[in-house]
């Protein structure tokens, strides 16, 4: 595999410039070249994410028979930041994004992706030929594939076409190079997506257009426009024949393009989001115009330093940390609201974004960059709130709480504050909401555990520890917003509770451990298996003792002094996995602890608090290096990116520093994997140099002053000073 976006791109053009024009080629080697002049859109490989993990040793154990492990599954397509439409292929459904890098036959481009089980609307193909037995689809070769910010292409080997692909916020463009002579086809597809597909319908209007829909659960409505009149078109039926075939004969040229706008409020708005985004441009405006909107936001870091190998990781990572969540609202304003109704807001309207997994560090990335979307991302989850009477979650816990908190500490503060505010409480305090068992853990401080006989992997239960350790760090992060606005009853009321993850510490283990409703623990207990949703939520008692990220101090106590609980870190990080335990979302271990799920991501920090820096950085320094972009062609992630999470946890910690407790606004330093790290927050920017090489920080300077502990306030990134990280061998 050719690694660097440099040898992809002369790799690309030995191998499909049959395809393409001098220009082009002229170009493109010109892109090619500025990687070195510091276009930062160049260190990016979509690629990496979507291979398959199949080293046992990382993996931790023997996957069964024909079960690919979850090593990052993500899209190589074409989007913009935080869009509407993520153009990608698909080459097979029903397999998180679609796209695994093993396989070898493209099924179709689809118009939205999250790097889940989900989406992957309006799957369109171009073909050449006779359609079989109502099936599509082409070989094709990496060796004949590239992507990059903005921009896919692959040759479609078995239709002889060479496919690109593009996008604007709400539109797709794609631009197929037919051979010589061939009857030219373009293929809808809309009995497929990621999700069942509940009904769909297409019609031609006019010459060269055809609109409709496709209803998995709400409805995605499509406008399409060709640069060719359509010859003949032959709608699918849904009964024998699925496909809606657009036939546009052998004459008026080889190259097709085709504009996509979509919408999930109506086909004459998926038509004006068309209009209004392509405004005549050409594919090569759109795509460059693709490239600069990416180079603008990712060019807000400026690394120096390292290898080839991590600035690659680096920026694809954070590549990675801005495709969700995913705009909603269409170029006049309009959206579709919690309760299906259309409306106008002047906000843009987003997808809920995947808290569980992303409020830990990517969205605190996101209101880094990107102030201005987090704040119509949190007035998006006001607006959910205030039809349906809570704000809602993501997966498990009540994360809105310290992405709503964090921000605002952080300073932002573009939404009703209130209304916000006042929707968390009833989320922290009502049943039948956000918080499943909030009455039960009001009343006795703790949700109980049902007794189950010999639970396995699977076992279906209330998932109780992670509950409670979650909504008591929920309630910190209520507690820190009326404190910010002045609410001193309540921020006392929330605090005393952000301790009730103390009543499920059994000294008796050292671990947190399910109660039974009698107050009783859970018998036979094993602090090695892990669960999906019985005591722990994709964890084990390992992964999830020491998540009490608000009250270090407190959790140490429960342990009886700094070395008796950096013993049983140190457990953690060194007992080894027992490969005969397996469960699908737990994977990738040093020790017990788990890089491949998101549960103990701030574990490595713990050491901060009994003065074990430099333990820290060692288990960062090997995670970096170790399980990120590995296997046989380095493509593979430690675990799913969630969004962005996985990603966004690698960014964070090659700058140097991390959101421990992403409720607060303050931040742990750590020693950064770069020499210099140029981070541009709200016009300054603030610069991290690293001095020496070594694992243990030695100083701290912000502005030639010491700085306290290692703890980097907010502020100081959007001050234009210089941190110097001082670091020395231990």
């Amino acid at each position: 595999m050719y690694k660097t976006a440099r040898e992809r791109v002369n790799r690309f053009f030995r191998t499909i410039g049959k395809y393409l024009a001098l220009g082009l080629f002229v170009m493109a080697v010109g892109c090619s070249s500025q990687q070195e002049s510091g276009n930062v859109t160049d260190w990016v490989n979509p690629f990496i994410g979507t291979a398959p993990l199949t080293d046992t040793t990382l993996i931790g154990y023997t996957p069964p028979e024909d079960w690919r492990v979850w090593a990052g599954l993500t899209y190589p397509g074409a989007a913009l930041p935080n869009a509407m439409v993520q153009l990608s292929p698909i080459t097979e459904y029903g397999t998180g994004t679609g796209y695994q890098y093993e396989d070898s036959v493209i099924k179709g481009f689809t118009h939205t992706n999250k790097g889940h089980w989900n989406l992957a609307h309006i799957p369109i193909l171009p073909v050449t030929g006779e359609i079989a037995n109502d099936k599509i689809g082409s070989a094709y070769s990496h060796e004949s594939e590239t992507a990059s910010p903005g921009y896919y292409q692959v040759s479609l080997e078995d239709y002889d076409v060479n496919a690109e692909l593009t996008t604007t916020l709400r539109t797709g463009y794609h631009k197929y190079t037919f051979p010589d002579g061939a009857e030219k086809k373009i293929v809808f597809d809309l009995a497929k997506s990621n999700e069942y597909v509940r009904g769909w319908e297409i019609e031609q209007v006019g010459d060269n257009a055809v609109t409709g829909y496709q209803d998995t659960g709400n409805n995605v409505y499509f406008y399409a426009e060709l640069n060719q009149n359509i010859e003949k078109f032959q709608a699918g039926t849904g009964d024998g024949s699925s496909l809606s075939v657009i036939t546009l004969g052998s004459g008026n040229g080889n190259t097709v393009e085709l504009k996509i706008g979509l919408s999930f409020v109506s086909k004459e708005n998926a038509k004006k989001n068309l209009e209004e985004e392509v405004q005549g441009r050409n594919f090569t405006q759109v795509k460059s115009a693709a490239k600069q909107r990416w180079e603008d936001l990712l060019g807000n870091i400026k690394v120096t330093g390292g290898t080839d190998k991590e600035k690659e990781l680096f920026y694809t990572s954070l590549y990675r940390s801005f495709l969700w969540p995913a705009l909603r609202s269409d170029i006049n304003g309009e959206f579709r609201d919690a309760e299906g109704e259309v409306v106008e807001a002047d906000f843009n309207y987003y997808t809920r974004p995947a808290l569980w997994d992303t409020y830990r560090n990517k969205l605190v990335l996101l209101g880094m960059i990107s102030p201005e979307v987090t704040s119509d991302v949190i007035q998006s989850l006001v607006d959910r709130g205030e039809k349906t009477g809570f704000i809602p979650t993501f997966f498990h816990g009540d994360h809105a709480a310290p992405f709503i908190a964090g921000s605002y500490l952080r300073g932002i503060d573009n939404f009703d504050v209130q209304k916000a505010y006042e929707l968390l409480i009833r989320n922290a305090t009502v049943e039948g909401g956000t918080r499943p068992y909030i009455n039960e853990y009001m009343e006795k401080g703790y949700i109980s555990t049902p007794q189950v006989e010999n639970p396995e992997v699977e076992t279906d239960a209330k998932a109780a520890v992670t509950k409670t350790l979650e909504y008591a760090y929920d309630d910190y992060s209520v507690a820190l917003l009326a404190d910010a606005l002045g609410d001193n009853d309540t921020y006392e009321r929330f605090m005393e509770r952000s301790g009730n993850y103390k009543n499920l510490f059994d000294e008796s283990t050292g671990f947190m451990r399910g109660r039974l409703e009698n107050g009783d623990w859970v018998q036979n207990f094993n602090p090695q298996h892990p669960y999906y949703e019985y005591m722990y939520r994709e964890a084990n008692a390992w992964q999830s003792t020491f998540f009490a990220p608000h009250d270090m101090d407190g959790l140490i106590s429960l342990f009886g002094s700094n070395e008796r609980f950096e013993a049983k870190v140190d457990s953690l990080f060194s007992i080894p996995w027992n490969p005969d335990y397996i469960a699908r979302n737990v994977c990738c271990f040093l020790g017990q602890y788990s890089q491949g799920n998101q549960p103990p991501h701030n574990y490595p920090y713990l050491y901060y608090f009994v003065d074990k820096q430099p333990k820290t950085q060692e288990i960062l320094n090997r995670i970096m290096s170790d399980f990120y972009g590995v296997g046989e062609n380095g493509l593979a992630m430690s675990g799913m990116d969630d969004a962005g999470e996985m990603s966004a946890w690698y960014v964070f910690n090659a700058m140097g520093f991390y959101p421990f407790s992403p409720a607060d606004d303050h931040y742990l330093v750590s020693v950064p994997l770069f020499d210099e790290v140029a981070l541009n927050i709200g016009g300054n920017t603030l610069r991290i140099v690293k001095e020496n090489e070594g694992t243990a920080i030695e100083q701290i300077l912000l502005d030639g002053e010491p700085i306290e502990g290692f703890k980097l306030p907010h502020e100081a990134l959007k001050s234009g000073k210089t941190l110097n990280i001082t670091t020395k061998q231990q």
